[in-house]
This record gives C-alpha cells, sequence and structure tokens, in this order.
C-alpha cells in the first residue's frame, strides 16, 4: 500500500470522524507514517477538503443508493480517488483506481469492488455529469462549483454583488502563500532573507507590514532559523492587528484571547520586550501554547493566565493602555488555511456568536484607562460578527470613539479575510 495515500487517508478520516482541525491532523499522520513525499500528501488532502461538496455531487451521481449510503471510510477512499482523477495530473488514471481499490481492501474490506468500480463509471460518465443550473438554482451552482455549504454562500450574497461573492469563494479556494513575521528581537530583515535565501528560499516581501515575509521552499518550520526563533509563520493580516493596536515600548498591553499566541508575541516584539503584555485564554493548556512561542522566540514580558474574558477582573479596571480582543468567531475568513470550515453546519450557536463577542468586548473595555486603546478584530466575513458588534458597542459606550475600521478579503487584498476596528477612550470619563 502506498504510505503516501494512506497518510492522507487517515488525516481525512480524522477530520471527518473526529472533527479534527486539518493542520492539526495532518502534521500527527506525517510524523506517525513518515510518508516519503508530504507535498503530495498535502496537495491530496487539502485538495479533497476544499472540493468535498464537488467530489460528493459527482459520487451521489455515481453510487446506485446514493452518497447516504456510504459510510466514511468508503466516501474517503471515493473523495480521494476522484480528485486524483480529475485535478492531480502527475497521477496516472490506473494508478489513482488501483491505489484506492488497495485502500479499500484494507479499510473498508468487502467494498473495493464499489470503489473500483465508481472510479471506472466516473472515467467513463465524468463528462455526462452535469452540477446544477446558475439560472434554475443559482445558490446550488456556487455551491457544487466552489464547494462552499449553501448558507455561506446565502450569507455573504445579502451583502456582496453576485460577481463579488464568486471571487471572494474563488479566492478562499486558492493555496496562501507560506508568510512569516520576522522576530526583530532576533534578527533584522536583510539578515534573515539573506540567511534564507542562502538554503535555497525564495522571498518576496510582504506588501501589507514590514516585518512579512513570504517564502517559498520546503521543510521551513525544520530548519535551526525557525527553531532560533528568528520567525514565527502568520498571516499578514494576523500581524496587521498587532501593527494598528501599535503598542509603545513600556505600556501595559491586555489580549484577553490569547491562545494560541501569534498576535500576543508580535505584540511583544513590537514592544521590543519590554513593559507587560497579559495574556489570556479560558483554556490553560492553550495558554501552554503561548508559553512555549514565547521561549522559542526570546519573549520575557508576558504573562499568561486562565480567565473568562465575559468577565471583568475587577484588579485591573482602567489600568491597561492598551487591550486587544481577538474574539472567537465563525472563521470563515480563513477558508484557505482551514478548508473544512467550508461545511460547517449552521447551528444555534452561529446566532449567539455576536451576543459573545459583545459581552467580551464589553467587559474588557473596562480594563482600558482614558486615553487608551481597545482594538477588536475577527477572522471572519460576517457582518453580524463584525460591523454589528462593534456599532452596538460604541452606541453603547459613548466613552469610546471608532479610530478606524478595515475589512481584508482574500479577493481583494490576498490575505486572509480578517475584520480589525481601532476604538479609543476619551481622556477623560466626564462626558
Amino acid at each position: 500500500m502506498d504510505l503516501n495515500r494512506k497518510t492522507a487517508y487517515l488525516t481525512l478520516v480524522d477530520v471527518e470522524s473526529k472533527k479534527a482541525y486539518s493542520n492539526l491532523a495532518l502534521n500527527h499522520q506525517i510524523i506517525v507514517n513518515k510518508p516519503t513525499s508530504q507535498g503530495f500528501v498535502r496537495e491530496l488532502v487539502y485538495g479533497v477538503l476544499e472540493s468535498k461538496i464537488t467530489l460528493d455531487y459527482y459520487i451521489d451521481a455515481l453510487v446506485r443508493d446514493g452518497i447516504k449510503s456510504l459510510k466514511t471510510s468508503e466516501l474517503t477512499i471515493l473523495r480521494m480517488g476522484i480528485y486524483q482523477l480529475e485535478h492531480m495530473n502527475s497521477v496516472p488514471e490506473y494508478a489513482a483506481v488501483d491505489e484506492s481499490v488497495m485502500l479499500a481492501k484494507r479499510y473498508c474490506r468487502g467494498k473495493d469492488a464499489l470503489v473500483n468500480g465508481v472510479l471506472r463509471s466516473y472515467l467513463n460518465k465524468r463528462m455526462q455529469i452535469k452540477i446544477p443550473d446558475r439560472v434554475e438554482d443559482e445558490i446550488g451552482y456556487l455551491s457544487v462549483k466552489y464547494s462552499y455549504a449553501p448558507w455561506i454562500i446565502e450569507l455573504w450574497t445579502g451583502h456582496y454583488s453576485m460577481d463579488f461573492v464568486e471571487a471572494l469563494l474563488k479566492a478562499g479556494n486558492e493555496t496562501p502563500p507560506m508568510t512569516i513575521r520576522l522576530n526583530w528581537l532576533r534578527v533584522m530583515k536583510p539578515d534573515l532573507i539573506k540567511s534564507l535565501e542562502s538554503r535555497g528560499y525564495e522571498i518576496e516581501e510582504g506588501s501589507l507590514c514590514h516585518n512579512a515575509l513570504n517564502v517559498k521552499g520546503k521543510e521551513l518550520l525544520n530548519t535551526e532559523l525557525y527553531k532560533l526563533g528568528m520567525f514565527t509563520p502568520q498571516d499578514e493580516s494576523s500581524m496587521l492587528v498587532a501593527e494598528k493596536l501599535d503598542p509603545k515600548h513600556g505600556e501595559l498591553v491586555m489580549d484577553v484571547c490569547a491562545a494560541p499566541g501569534g498576535k500576543t508575541t508580535a505584540i511583544a516584539e513590537r514592544m521590543n520586550n519590554t513593559g507587560r503584555i497579559i495574556a489570556s485564554d479560558i483554556y490553560r493548556r492553550k495558554l501552554d501554547i503561548v508559553d512555549r512561542e514565547a521561549r522559542r522566540l526570546g519573549i520575557t514580558n508576558i504573562e499568561t493566565r486562565s480567565w473568562d474574558a465575559t468577565r471583568v477582573d475587577s484588579t485591573m479596571v482602567q489600568k491597561a493602555d492598551r487591550v486587544l480582543v481577538d474574539a472567537p468567531c465563525s472563521g470563515l475568513g480563513v477558508v484557505r488555511r482551514k478548508p473544512e470550515i467550508k461545511y460547517k453546519e449552521y447551528t444555534d450557536q452561529m446566532d449567539l456568536l455576536p451576543r459573545k463577542q459583545l459581552a467580551i468586548l464589553s467587559a474588557s473595555a473596562a480594563y482600558v484607562k482614558p486615553g487608551g486603546t481597545l482594538l477588536y478584530s475577527t477572522c471572519t466575513v460576517n457582518p453580524k460578527e463584525n460591523e454589528r458588534v462593534t456599532d452596538t458597542f460604541l452606541k453603547k459606550n459613548p466613552g469610546f470613539k471608532k479610530v478606524e475600521r478595515t475589512l481584508l478579503l482574500p479577493n481583494v487584498n490576498s490575505t486572509d479575510g480578517f475584520f480589525i476596528c481601532v476604538m479609543k477612550r476619551a481622556d477623560s470619563l466626564i462626558l
């Protein structure tokens, strides 16, 4: 059995059955199985995840009793097989079919004939399978073509033109660059660029942030440069949060939803490791990641603590120069990196998110000293979680004024989708 396809299969089953995050599941299976081509595995895993609704549409048309008759193991193997046949030109058709049959013999015994039959049927009938007609069912057409849950498309078409939504859907399926944030505490930009290029990496400077570099090359996180804390993987949209917060040397900064710590450490670097950063999260185990990253980067001004961000800590009222609320959200802005988000079912919890976000923002506002800065951010593209939350907060809290508001979109800015709202507290609390 091919070790690369086995690794991809086990990753996809973890994502499907255990609701594991694709990046974590993939890294785990690569460590355990040691495939010969990590690039092939990643291409297959993310290709299947990005195209799941489209692949399922084809499979449903080819299986006699429909897709609902299939178990996760069978369905995963069929998705992998059809994706290879449709999108991976480097894979011969016979190899895609034969290797899928081998997987079926191992992981869903007795179904190898089904897998063989469906894949061969796809080769014979793929030109005959038509996706929904755009005129008759535009949401269905876009859902199958770009592989997004229909409710996400309906959400976006309620706020943007159809052409804009289609461009947004398409951009969400593109592979993002590997972007890193250089650590000014350890290295200067020219030196880091020279060190990376000497190791064969191609470097392009970022367009939004001075400390951003786009890097092409393999095994970047296995280099000594990474282990020595000279850089951190981070999208420019996330880097921009620390830049917009604009922390100064020696200040007290609070990051109330800090884990896993990418923005926290970016703030510390901008402060030149001075002052004090209180990084809190409701889960202590997640804060351990923040502590590990701080040690790798040589940062000592971060204090982590477990705290429910919807509650006000009376000991910190009006003490912080700057407060960051990077709120929990639906994550619709990061589907390029976590394509499984595209298939989330719409639940009542989605409707409750803005209420929770507003509660966190309102509690966190108490920590801002007169004249201080409050920044609210999310990695989603949903006005209910973004503009509406900040508008409601500002209406209820006249002591705060909006300084600027930014919405980054993958089809416009070539970044993750990100919302940033900077607010300022009045110098005097007497209005």
